[in-house]
C-alpha cells in the first residue's frame, strides 16, 4: 500500500496519494538552476559600479566637468546590463512559478514532484544567493554621501 503524501517515480511519471487520491504529474521539465558565485559577484560589482559612477558626478561637477559625460555615460550603460540582468532573473523565477503552479499547489497543500522540488528550491537559492539587499543598502548609503559631499562643496566652492 502506497503512503499518503509520499513520491514515486515511474517512467518519468510522478505519481502522488494525496487525501487517498492518486494523481499524476506528467509535467516532468527541466527545474531552472541558479547561476555561479562568480557571476552573482561580477554583476553585483557592475550594479555597485554604476551606482558608484552616478553618485561621483557630483564631485565631478565641481573638480572636473569634463568629466561628467563620460562617467554618466558608464553608469548608464553599466546599468543597462545589470538591469537586464536583473531583470532575466526575475523572468526566470516568476516563469519557474508559473510553469510548475506553485502558488497553487502550496495552498492546495499537493504533493510536490522531485522537480516541483527542485523548482521550490531553485527560488529560494535563487534569492539567498542573491546580492540585492546588500546593493540596496550600499545604494542607499552612497546616496547620503553623495547629497552630504554635494553640499559641503557647493559651500566650500
Amino acid at each position: 500500500m502506497r503512503k499518503p503524501g509520499r513520491w514515486w517515480t515511474k517512467r518519468s511519471e510522478a505519481f502522488c496519494l494525496h487525501n487517498g487520491v492518486e494523481t499524476r504529474n506528467l509535467m516532468i521539465k527541466k527545474p531552472p538552476h541558479t547561476v555561479s558565485k562568480s557571476t552573482v559577484y561580477g554583476f553585483f560589482l557592475l550594479g555597485l559600479f554604476s551606482a558608484i559612477a552616478f553618485r561621483i558626478i557630483i564631485v565631478f561637477q565641481y573638480v572636473k566637468p569634463s568629466w561628467v559625460r563620460p562617467v554618466w555615460y558608464a553608469g548608464v550603460l553599466g546599468y543597462l546590463v545589470f538591469f537586464l540582468y536583473r531583470y532575466s532573473i526575475s523572468r526566470k523565477r516568476k516563469r519557474a512559478i508559473k510553469e510548475y503552479e506553485l502558488i497553487e499547489k502550496v495552498r492546495a497543500n499537493a504533493c510536490l514532484s522531485e522537480e516541483e522540488r527542485e523548482a521550490v528550491i531553485y527560488l529560494l537559492s535563487s534569492i539567498k544567493k542573491s546580492m540585492e539587499d546588500i546593493n540596496y543598502y550600499i545604494i542607499f548609503i552612497l546616496s547620503i554621501l553623495a547629497i552630504i559631499v554635494d553640499i559641503i562643496l557647493s559651500f566650500l566652492l
